[in-house]
């Protein structure tokens, strides 16, 4: 099987919020949504890959589901699960960048 594939597979998609951009301007760390069994190994190794650049650090986060309400309507919305990649200073990403 392609390595690439099982890196495109490891990330999901960037966490894009306040929070994360205020984190890529002042510590250098970019957020993930990932893979719910992915390791921090797998997501160092799907970032330096996917993006040529060098990771410092990573820290996973599993996120739970929460019970969500509208009126007298109830469901769930998914937990899902976090990384926040640090890169080497000097190097950055154009996922997160605002148009």
């Amino acid at each position: 099987m392609n390595a690439k594939y099982h890196h495109f597979n490891t990330l999901h998609k960037p966490v894009i919020t306040e929070k994360s951009y205020k984190a890529t301007s002042d510590a250098n760390q970019y957020t993930f949504r990932v893979a719910p069994d992915a390791t921090k190994l797998q997501v160092k190794a799907a970032v330096e890959a996917i993006f040529e650049v060098k990771v410092e650090k990573v820290q996973v986060v599993n996120l739970p589901s929460k019970e969500k309400r509208r009126g007298a309507h109830t469901g769930t919305r998914s937990g899902y699960r976090k990384a926040i990649v640090r890169l080497v200073e000097g190097q950055s990403l154009e996922v997160a960048e605002e148009a």
